[in-house]
């Protein structure tokens, strides 16, 4: 599928042996250079209480690790890579909230820094110590509302299990919108020791994933089949879900957090723990602006893994038939998956919105930065690419002689693309594009990567403006 391709190069990524060719004006030292960077990216975890293995926050505690740092760091967007976000710097979209990757500048700050002896540095240059208030746990805000799930035991060494686990009410009396949701495991597992089950999927949790929604329960305490709201998938280390401003997801009162697909697995150890779900609600009057919508872009037929063979390419295609908003990217893969790219087809155009690498240990959702969510219109074929890496140099594939097809389990493969999206109406859509024109300053002669009609009124000038149809016939 590299043909009649077209993509957006960025100038950021440089081969990684290229990093320590920067030249580095002055002398890097730990409290000037290194510690913002920790700050920034890194301390959030790595402290006292954090889920990292290690502390990084002090000079002491942080140099006998420089070596390790500038290792984990350089892997960059592939698995294994600190901080754990893998999208890549030449290709694509690079505008994302909560985006923790470094930039080529710091990455060569820690190389040479870790390899030019680690100075410490005068203590005046270091950036005021940040103060961690270790009760709050929710990296979105503290939630509104707070749903606490049973708890549940997975003993070492035993197999995976997939089932059901108990329904809970929400406890809510009135509907409210909701701005974002939040899912975070709680479990008796020290997250200071460092183990041999580190590296196994999961190593600190036992809940790979828990596919949920919102519903109401009769008498007999069954569901009510046509009053499921779905929710975004909890997966192992993923990060909070922010709705689109303008796209609330409802939660309705009366109702019960139903799940009949929880994955749990074993980390090595007896561990007990549960799920609990945090809500941040908008102000109530909030009324949407765009319609949630569901978007089913992966292939469950077509996966076939050959065992000792990496870069083995899935594919996937669906039509949009609304105008549409991506306001996430989210690839869902298992042990094999190395990266994903997510496409546009429009006309005669095939650009490249996004590629990340893929952990199977840190399941990441990717949210574009508002100035940035692609603006497709409706007809645009989504296409998403997964590549696979079936062979020893994947730490986790357990045995890569084995051919792999689609399954639960994580030695075999699911291939979707989970983001989230909203639907535009013929105006709406209207309406984002001439925002995002006032939002960029943009001219004729300017590109959008993920808005293909943006510039169209600029470039050939249309008689009604408030008509999608003439919008089209200029790809016609």
């Amino acid at each position: 599928m590299n043909f009649f391709r077209t993509v957006v190069l960025g100038l950021g990524l440089l081969p990684l042996v290229a990093v320590s060719e920067y030249s580095i004006a002055q002398e890097v030292t730990f409290h000037k250079d290194i510690e913002p960077i920790l700050q920034r990216s890194c301390q959030g975890c790595h402290r006292v209480g954090g889920a990292g293995p290690m502390p990084l926050v002090t000079y002491d505690e942080v140099a006998p690790f420089a070596g390790l740092i500038e290792y984990k760091t350089s892997i960059r967007d592939r698995a294994g890579a600190m901080p754990p976000w893998y999208m890549e710097k030449n290709i694509g979209i690079q505008d994302y909230k909560g985006d923790l990757s470094l930039t080529d500048e710091e990455l060569a700050k820690i190389s040479d820094w870790a390899r030019s002896g680690t100075l410490k540095g005068d203590v005046s240059d270091a950036p005021e110590a940040l103060v961690f208030d270790d009760s709050l746990k929710w990296k979105a805000g503290e939630p509104d509302l707070i749903v606490v799930m049973n708890d549940v035991t997975k003993l070492a060494g035993t197999p995976d299990w997939w089932g059901e686990i108990d329904s809970r009410p929400i406890g809510l009396d009135e509907d409210r919108w909701v701005k974002s949701v939040e899912v975070i495991e709680v479990n008796d597992v020290d997250s200071q020791l460092s183990t041999e089950t580190s590296t196994v999927v999961g190593g600190a949790f036992i809940f790979h994933h828990m596919i949920w929604s919102t519903a109401s329960i009769n008498e007999n305490g069954a569901r009510v089949n046509d009053s499921p709201i779905p929710w975004p998938v909890h997966e192992v280390g993923r990060n909070a879900d922010i709705f689109d401003e303008d796209a609330g997801r409802l939660l309705k009162a009366g109702s019960y957090i139903v799940s009949d697909s929880v994955h749990l697995h074993s980390n090595g150890r007896d561990t007990t723990g549960h799920l609990e779900i945090g809500f941040r609600f908008h102000e109530k009057g909030y009324k949407p602006k765009y319609q949630n919508v569901l978007i089913g872009l992966g292939n469950g037929v077509d996966i076939s893994v050959s065992g000792n063979q990496r870069n083995q390419e899935l594919h996937a295609y669906t039509v949009l038939k609304d105008h549409t908003k991506i306001v996430s990217f989210e690839p869902h893969l298992h042990a094999p998956g190395e990266r994903m790219c997510l496409e546009a087809i429009w006309g005669y155009t095939i650009e490249t919105l996004s590629c990340v690498g893929y952990d199977h240990n840190w399941v990441r959702g990717y949210p574009y930065a508002d100035h940035a969510a692609p603006l497709l219109p409706k007809g645009t074929i989504l296409h998403i690419v997964g590549y696979m890496n079936n062979t020893d140099t994947n730490p986790n594939v357990p045995d890569p002689r084995n051919w792999q097809g689609s399954g639960n389990r994580s030695v075999t493969n699911m291939f979707i693309d989970l983001g989230i999206r909203v639907k535009l109406s013929d105006d709406q859509f209207l309406q984002a594009m001439e925002d995002r024109r006032q939002d960029l300053n943009l001219g004729p002669n300017d590109h959008v990567i993920g808005c293909p009609l943006c510039l169209a009124p600029l470039v050939a000038p249309i008689a009604d403006s408030n008509s999608i149809e003439s919008l089209n016939t200029i790809n016609k």
